[in-house]
């Protein structure tokens, strides 16, 4: 993927850097102190960087918060990813899968806020969210339900139940909790997931 400024040009390496570093402040800026009391000084005092520069990347605050939920984004789908190779089986890369997206929650704590946040600051970029999660979601489950290696479930309401339910339980216990979802509940989740995919036997 081709990283650019905010004139569309394709940025050097070093560019990327200081894009990705000013990413990483609003991460902690909005996260803190929510979208409507962040400002991009406070971003730039993060990252280490004049305001001026700023604008070589972004155009406006609202602009480097959508890109900050796309950048979330692309990063809790690919720690997913990771994490679920490791299983031989699709009911064990579903549950692989969602502990890779409780470890980065957990790493990530303004993730809920600032996903949730998105949904009042910028509808579009909310819906795309969780788009993008449901889409391959949908299109794996699809693919072993033909392998016959899962029951004939709904591959789309199956995809957005277990969603809603590793969400809710990483609200729960990462971000109302201590910050590690405890095993009994990983244990439940795959039971769940057993449950609703319905794994041929």
């Amino acid at each position: 993927m081709t990283v650019t400024g905010a004139d569309g040009r394709a940025l050097s390496p070093r560019g990327a850097k200081t894009r990705q570093r000013l990413l990483e402040a609003a991460e902690q800026v909005f996260a803190e102190l929510g979208y409507h009391d962040a400002s991009i000084v406070k971003i730039t005092e993060a990252a280490g960087v004049g305001q001026g520069t700023f604008y070589l990347y972004f155009a406006s605050k609202k602009d480097v918060f959508d890109e900050l939920v796309r950048d979330l984004n692309r990063r809790v789908r690919h720690a997913m990813v990771e994490q679920s190779k490791q299983g031989a089986t699709r009911v064990e890369q579903e549950l692989l899968g969602f502990k890779g997206y409780f470890a980065f929650a957990a790493e990530h704590p303004g993730l809920y806020r600032i996903i949730r946040q998105s949904a009042f600051v910028s509808p579009d970029v909310f819906k795309w969210h969780y788009d993008r999660v449901s889409e391959r979601y949908v299109a794996a489950l699809r693919e072993a339900v033909d392998r016959r290696e899962l029951g004939p479930i709904d591959p789309e309401v199956a995809a957005w139940a277990l969603m809603a339910v590793g969400e809710t339980l990483g609200l729960r216990w990462i971000v109302w909790g201590d910050g590690d979802v405890p095993a009994h509940v990983v244990a439940e989740l795959g039971r769940i997931i057993h449950a609703i995919l319905e794994p041929a036997r």
